[in-house]
């Protein structure tokens, strides 16, 4: 039986085959992460141009954008002296927002603790798989099961004013919205526990509660918390289906059963009918501005808690 002996020019050649695939795909890489790059300086650059415009052009101060309650832009290219407090939509996104993290977090976590801990293969083979599929709905879905659902349900339970819409109703949907991130990431960050973690608790006495409590969850903590700041993420740049049932009225919530607005509502409802590179034009690109650079706080955020995590784990 006879086998084949490349030469050393056929060797040479293949190798020379190989570095040019290897070159070409590194490089294909490299120029689409560049361009990723740039895209996003792009837009940032972008919106600081055009969301500067309401200090440059019209005078206004960070502080009013940011702490005053009077919302009153003009509207024209041409003209100015109106009031651009934000306010108020700054605090209904903050509230809703926080509302959402404050009911989903619990269940998340429950829900993450049941796929990995209590029953892993009814977790993996069945509970992971509905909750991903939430992930997959457009958000106009939740918006009209609100409106059609949740806004009567309210209105009917505790008689609140506005028919039901109100900070209540956009938390609820934007927990529902928020929940299979947070459960997804905090699953994945759980499985990450070194088992050595668990069998060492165990071997000293402890329950399984207790080792959950005291071992998996202290450790996965870093994950648990890059799941919670994406969840914020998405919760901040929801737009429809917050629109569809927190009422829209520019004023402060008395309560959770109060109507309100925030900010990426006040944008997907008036940036279409303003006058470009007007004082009302500009004021919703400063929103726009200020959604992202919440939005890179975010992932400053995410990196930071990546980096302990990994620091964690090298210790």
């Amino acid at each position: 039986m006879s086998t084949w002996n490349p030469t050393s020019q056929e060797k040479k050649q293949a190798g020379r085959e190989m570095f040019r695939k290897e070159y070409f795909w590194r490089n294909l890489v490299t120029v689409c992460g560049i361009l990723i790059i740039a895209l996003t300086l792009s837009i940032g650059v972008f919106l600081l141009y055009k969301g500067s415009g309401t200090f440059y052009k019209y005078g206004h101060t960070v502080w009013e954008f940011l702490f005053s309650s009077d919302w009153n832009p003009t509207d024209g290219p041409s003209q100015s002296g109106g009031a651009v407090g934000s306010a108020i939509y700054i605090w209904g996104s903050l509230i809703t927002c926080g509302l959402a993290l404050l009911i989903a977090l619990p269940f998340s976590i429950a829900a993450a603790l049941y796929m990995t801990e209590i029953s892993p293969k009814a977790g993996t083979r069945l509970f992971q798989p509905a909750t991903e599929i939430f992930l997959g709905i457009p958000s106009v879905v939740y918006g009209w099961v609100g409106l059609t659902v949740l806004v009567p349900f309210i209105r009917s339970i505790f008689h609140a004013r506005m028919g039901g819409f109100s900070v209540l109703a956009a938390g609820i949907v934007l927990a529902v919205m928020i929940f299979p991130t947070i459960t997804t990431i905090s699953a994945d960050a759980i499985r990450s526990v070194p088992d050595a973690y668990r069998k060492a608790a165990y071997g000293l006495g402890s329950t399984r509660w207790q080792v959950i409590l005291h071992v998996v969850l202290p450790a996965a903590l870093p994950g648990i918390m890059t799941g919670v700041i994406l969840g914020l993420s998405r919760a901040f740049g929801e737009a429809l289906a917050v629109a569809m049932v927190i009422g829209k009225t520019r004023a402060f919530p008395d309560s959770i059963l109060s109507p309100t607005s925030n900010l990426t509502s006040a944008i997907a409802a008036d940036m279409g009918n303003t006058a470009e590179g007007g004082e009302y034009n500009l004021a919703l690109w400063t929103m726009a501005l200020l959604l992202f650079l919440m939005s890179m706080l975010f992932i400053m955020l995410i990196h930071k808690v990546s980096g302990r995590k990994g620091k964690d784990h090298e210790a």
